[in-house]
């Protein structure tokens, strides 16, 4: 791999990645507007539910919004959500023949990894962005400075644990490029049809993450 896809280069952009699962895929487009009108224009729709790839249909038609596929874990979720428009997708774990797929398919791929032995795997395969699962049980903030040490060709998605509380302290480390999570797209929210309110935790997400940009 040369450069970094346009998709990922606005990830690093936005800075935070939320972490979509709905019941109804009708919600997706209300969901990118607020989501967009928030601060945050992308969103990862975890493949969890079967409204999930017509959800994300649905926000990839929005302007201005990244719409990507997360928990994609088959031959057949890549080509899925490559019909559906994925602008990018997200693993939980790296495996090789998925990635392949989703490369044939042209969709970005940030795979998922845990240990310095997947982390390396994975750079040796070309992907220097890559997603830290589960980041906070893995040990936050201060694991991820730890594999940075000896892998510092690598830039992390924390995922996992991540939340209003710790989102400063990850997005602080310049080897983190963004940082991913579902407490500001809760699925009860978006149930209720309540996108005023999940506008306004974007908002609040996008303050955390602009005020840690301006700091010296």
């Amino acid at each position: 791999m040369t450069g970094i896809p346009p998709a990922i280069a606005e990830i690093e952009r936005i800075g935070i990645v939320p972490v979509v699962v709905l019941d109804d895929a009708a919600r997706g487009r209300d969901l990118a507007e607020a989501l967009r009108d928030g601060g945050i224009a992308c969103a990862e729709f975890a493949l969890r539910t079967p409204a999930a790839l017509g959800a994300l249909e649905a926000a990839a038609g929005v302007d201005g919004f990244l719409a990507g596929a997360g928990t994609v874990l088959t031959d057949e979720q890549a080509d899925a959500a490559a019909s559906a428009g994925a602008a990018f997708a997200v693993t939980p774990g790296y495996d090789a023949d998925v990635a392949a797929r989703l490369a044939a398919n042209g969709v970005p791929l940030i795979p998922g990894i845990a240990t310095p032995t997947e982390a390396m795997r994975a750079l040796a395969d070309g992907f220097a962005h890559v997603k830290v699962f589960p980041a906070g049980h893995l040990g936050g903030p201060a694991y991820l400075d730890a594999l940075h040490g000896p892998l510092p060709g690598l830039r992390f998605l924390p995922s996992g644990g991540v939340d209003r509380a710790t989102l400063a302290d990850y997005l602080a480390r310049p080897h983190v490029f963004a940082a991913s999570g579902s407490w500001m797209v809760p699925r009860d929210l978006i149930a209720r049809g309540e996108f005023a309110a999940i506008a306004d935790a974007a908002r609040e997400c996008a303050r955390v993450r602009d005020a840690v940009r301006s700091r010296p």
